[in-house]
């Protein structure tokens, strides 16, 4: 039976000499394998460059219950990024993201919330008229409320230092090492609640935003089964300093 559903590349994986397996984040079936045929060809119908990280699709699919790789009958970019493949910052950040993501929702079944977040989103960062540098932290942190671990922003005065372990501010140093300051906290919080148009008015030297973005991996490290290593994550500071 043909179904139509939109998708979020996450992975593409070489096959054959001109055949690949894509894994997609698919708003109707969750996590799926779609081989596709022939994208590695000069007149191929589904190219390469439509199937790369993040990038947002709309598809007609066949779909077997049970069944470990799916096959696509259509597809097309719904949008048409116009500023993430040619922006070096925002490219690069996008790499990341996928590979953040491809590490944490690698068994989420259909998820409309989820789902909605991470399109709508992705589709702000490559509208956007400025570069902005905050969008990878406040995009997994706000993320983490769709994936279950939400941070806690409810703090007293006596509280200094937010657990990352519980997600929640604690007013002693837990006993693990894994928690941040209240200065770094406020910040972490302030990335969490505020809307996408306004987290470029925090500003955050280099060093301060590597140091919350390695607290971010540690939260996702604590919360998400197997989330191993980031590969991506040198390469996005070294973009980013």
């Amino acid at each position: 039976m043909l179904h139509k559903t939109r998708g979020i590349i996450l992975k593409t994986t070489l096959y054959s000499e001109s055949s690949v397996v894509v894994q997609m984040f698919t708003e109707k079936f969750g996590i799926q394998s779609y081989m596709i045929n022939g994208v590695r060809k000069p007149k191929a119908k589904i190219r390469m460059n439509m199937l790369q990280p993040l990038h947002l699709v709309e598809m007609i699919v066949y779909h077997k219950v049970n069944s470990s790789i799916q096959r696509i009958s259509e597809l097309r970019p719904t949008p048409i990024f116009r500023s993430i493949p040619y922006d070096i910052i925002k490219s690069t950040i996008t790499i990341f993201l996928n590979e953040v993501l491809y590490k944490s929702i690698r068994q989420q079944m259909a998820d409309e919330h989820l789902f909605d977040f991470i399109f709508s989103a992705v589709c702000w960062f490559d509208e956007s008229e400025e570069t902005n540098v905050n969008f990878h932290l406040a995009f997994l942190l706000k993320l983490s409320r769709y994936l279950g671990f939400a941070p806690s922003t409810e703090t007293k005065s006596d509280q200094s230092y937010f657990d990352l372990q519980e997600g929640e501010f604690k007013s002693l140093p837990p006993v693990h090492p894994y928690f941040i300051d209240k200065a770094d906290a406020v910040l972490f919080i302030s990335l969490y609640i505020s809307p996408f148009e306004k987290i470029n008015e925090i500003k955050l030297e280099n060093k301060t935003r590597r140091s919350i973005l390695d607290k971010i991996l540690v939260y996702y490290t604590l919360h998400t089964a197997s989330f191993g290593e980031i590969r991506s994550h040198q390469v996005l500071e070294d973009v980013l300093s």
